[in-house]
């Protein structure tokens, strides 16, 4: 079995760390830029807004997740967003999504969270079943709402 050493990413792995942001981005069509990725990354790091926990394989970063902290009102609690989650092509069903989750529940334990939660594309049906083969459950209660500000 293939071992997968997650770390906790800091602004000295940035170089790792940015080639699998601009990589996910691109899945998701927007252009790539590194320079940007770098300076988006390096911002969240520094100002602490962001946990991102990357997947190694052989001191090659294979796979991250990047985490940023909500407050749920009611259940006055903190609640992490699993914004981002993305495994380099060749290195997918080697159990590094799978690694990459457990650490985020872990990580959500570990601060008190109420819950994490995520969005994804409807037709990013791959991730859903990898998501709901991991315990997440689709939101059937609460419909989301979008206002674009730009």
């Amino acid at each position: 079995m293939t071992e997968i050493h997650l770390i906790r990413a800091a602004e000295a792995d940035l170089a790792s760390l940015v080639p699998l942001f601009d990589a996910y981005r691109q899945f998701y069509r927007a252009e790539s830029n590194p320079e940007g990725a770098h300076a988006y990354l390096q911002e969240r790091l520094r100002r602490e807004e962001a946990v991102v926990f990357l997947a190694l394989i052989d001191n090659e970063a294979v796979g991250f997740t990047l985490l940023y902290p909500l407050f749920g009102s009611i259940v006055m609690r903190p609640i992490w967003l699993l914004n981002d989650l993305f495994v380099a092509p060749h290195a997918r069903k080697h159990g590094v999504g799978h690694a990459l989750l457990e650490r985020a529940r872990e990580f959500g334990v570990e601060t008190g969270a109420q819950r994490l939660q995520l969005s994804t594309e409807v037709t990013n049906t791959t991730a859903q079943s990898v998501y709901e083969a991991h315990g997440w459950k689709r939101e059937t209660e609460y419909y989301s709402y979008r206002l674009y500000v730009e």
